[in-house]
């Protein structure tokens, strides 16, 4: 497998990049953000490498860092998404975004990308929400802290859905200006936010 290239960039028509690497000539795809952030021509640079391979096709993906890589490997392990849908998450949201949206279910937020139909948008939610909990991209909002866990349990316990007590649990902490003290504040408070 190829898992990094060093070399200087040829062309840059996003999202298609060719990197010249000791006189050989790697076409690449690259999600926006990583075409955005790249030197101009002629600039030599490291991309770290997703190579796909299938019967029907051979392809190269480049990211600025091994996570972006990683994440876009984790992405394609979800059934029915291929390297042009993870390509266009990547391109449409950050990294962080796009962890954050599916760790908090935000089914809504990833049908908005092109090529995303609900079925799935809920497929990545279902598939990858536990393997990328809100805070396991830098950048990305802190990670659910266990009052915050035990809370959504509750409300779960009481009868809400897992979707329904984690967004009442997020509005609770929004509205609480000065801070959650205890794990009964915090379930008054999201009981008290509107479903």
């Amino acid at each position: 497998m190829i898992a990094r290239l060093r070399g200087v960039l040829l062309e840059k028509d996003p999202p298609r990049l060719v990197l010249d690497v000791g006189g050989v000539g790697y076409e690449l795809w690259a999600p926006m953000g990583t075409c955005a952030a790249l030197p101009g021509v002629g600039s030599e640079l490291t991309l770290h490498t997703y190579l796909y391979l299938r019967p029907e096709t051979v392809q190269l993906y480049g990211f600025l860092t091994s996570a972006e890589r990683e994440l876009f490997s984790m992405l394609l392990s979800v059934s029915g998404v291929g390297p042009r849908s993870a390509l266009a998450l990547l391109s449409s949201l950050s990294p962080a975004e796009l962890c954050a949206r599916i760790a908090s279910s935000d089914v809504e937020a990833l049908r908005r990308v092109p090529g995303i139909g609900r079925k799935t948008a809920e497929r990545l939610v279902v598939e990858l929400r536990d393997r990328l909990e809100t805070g396991s991209w830098p950048g990305s909002p802190p990670a659910r802290e266990p009052l915050v866990q035990e809370a959504v349990r509750a409300l779960m316990a009481l009868g809400q859905g897992r979707r329904e007590a984690e967004r009442a649990v997020s509005a609770a902490l929004r509205s609480a200006s000065d801070g959650v003290e205890s794990l009964e504040e915090l379930i008054r408070l999201a009981l008290r936010q509107p479903l």
